[in-house]
């Protein structure tokens, strides 16, 4: 196709407003995408970057379960709960039990802190490394 074939389509499609177009033929290929206001593509919106909020960093760990299993908040159905939220944890507190293959397995604390989310309900199913509880450090 030659220069002047190009320009008459050009001409052609900017007249009567055609959005796109598609050409080929043996030896070329061509696609032109107009704007129905002025016969060109306008250039895409640029995206304006905000600045992420600044959120104040605290120490905070977040317990995963070490196993597949079931999550427990306490000894039995009838006995409280081994922590809330607020609960003052240290290392060796036991802070809910997994169940796995009918086996009660304690889960500790490993940190001191305070108990500052429950991410799980009680009896709910949980997998290996799902998170259970954020704890911040004292």
């Amino acid at each position: 196709m030659d220069l002047e074939r190009i320009e008459a389509l050009l001409k052609l499609l900017g007249e009567h407003k055609v959005g796109e177009f598609h050409y080929k033929d043996a030896e070329h290929s061509i696609k032109l995408s107009f704007n129905a206001k002025n016969g060109c593509e306008e250039p895409a919106p640029t995206m304006e970057l905000i600045p992420a909020p600044v959120v104040e960093l605290r120490n905070i760990v977040t317990v995963e379960s070490p196993m597949v299993g079931v999550f427990y908040r306490a000894a039995s159905p009838d006995s409280p709960p081994f922590v809330e939220l607020k609960s003052r944890v240290s290392p060796g507190t036991t802070i809910c039990i997994v169940e796995a293959m009918k086996l009660m397995n304690e889960i500790e604390a490993e940190v001191t802190g305070e108990v500052v989310e429950i991410l799980v309900d009680d009896a709910q199913p949980v997998e290996f490394g799902q998170p259970l509880f954020r704890i911040e450090i004292e």
